[in-house]
């Protein structure tokens, strides 16, 4: 059965409409052939690639492979309309409208562009926090078109990480939702509560204790809204809403919020306290819209 996604739904870096084609990582050959046709996204260390400014928006400025960096770390993305797509890592050598991260770009790009580069920051990032065997720590070697690193020392082979992460809005089931900010945060940012699901640990369950954890109050009628990869390093949020159960003083525990508050629907609409909200990039502003526009 095939399932095609509502698009218009979907979050800013959930909308990849490229196939990954995953049936090619193992075939050199055509691998090899792929490339002198393809179109490569060059990222710098930093994550930053080529923009252009165009009358539909910004767009990834793609170079022809003759144009790219050599680069032994060669990612390859999928395909779309008979086009494959690469990643390599290189320097700022092109000219280009300007240099962004997806973190600043992603919510403007169009559906491919975003696919592409949000595929292409988690892999990327991936090889540069993992050069080395885990088990005897030897360096490991590029494999399977960037998809996995072998080690030529133990024969093991490593594949890039997702750690999954829930974030939710959490309501008195009437028009108020708790909101918290981190001190790293600019001022007057704030966000819904989010935590990372712990090993062994159920995402219900996360849920449940993160909420406990930040801001000391009991929560119940979970409800799953959705996923996001969100690739800083490397996660994927898990999106829902839950309904504050019984006491709901908040009680912040720890460091890890520097405020959290109840704040009403209209507070949020009308930016009285709550000065920005989060960016629409991320799931966490999708969320906050949605449980506005319910009320």
């Amino acid at each position: 059965m095939t399932v095609e996604p509502d698009l218009s739904r979907l979050d800013r870096l959930s909308r990849g409409v490229h196939d990954r084609a995953a049936g090619h990582r193992d075939d050199p050959d055509w691998l090899d052939r792929a490339w002198k046709r393809s179109r490569v996204l060059v990222l710098t260390t930093e994550m930053t690639t080529a923009v252009d400014e165009t009358g539909a928006g910004p767009r990834l400025l793609l170079r022809p492979p003759d144009d790219a960096d050599t680069n032994p770390l060669r990612l390859y993305l999928g395909e779309h309309e008979g086009t494959p797509y690469f990643a390599v890592l290189g320097e700022r050598g092109l000219s280009a409208d300007r240099w962004a991260g997806l973190l600043h770009v992603g919510a403007e790009l169009n559906d491919l562009d975003a696919g592409l580069l949000t595929e292409a920051v988690a892999l990327a990032q991936w090889h540069l926090r993992h050069p080395r065997c885990s088990l005897c720590g030897e360096p490991t070697g590029v494999h399977r078109a960037g998809w996995s690193r072998r080690c030529p020392a133990d024969g093991t082979e490593h594949w890039p990480r997702t750690d999954p992460a829930v974030i939710v809005l959490v309501h008195d089931g009437h028009d108020r939702c708790v909101l918290g900010r981190q001190a790293s945060w600019p001022t007057g940012r704030y966000s819904i509560l989010a935590g990372f699901v712990e090993p062994g640990e159920p995402v219900e369950a996360a849920v449940v204790r993160e909420v406990a954890e930040e801001v000391g109050i009991a929560v119940t009628d979970l409800r799953y809204l959705g996923s996001q990869p969100w690739p800083f390093p490397s996660s994927l949020l898990l999106g829902f809403t839950a309904q504050v159960r019984g006491d709901p003083t908040l009680r912040l525990a720890g460091s890890e919020l520097e405020d959290a508050r109840w704040v009403r629907r209209e507070e949020i609409r009308s930016g009285e306290g709550v000065l920005m909200m989060p960016r629409p990039v991320s799931i966490a502003h999708r969320i906050i819209t949605d449980w506005l526009s319910a009320g």
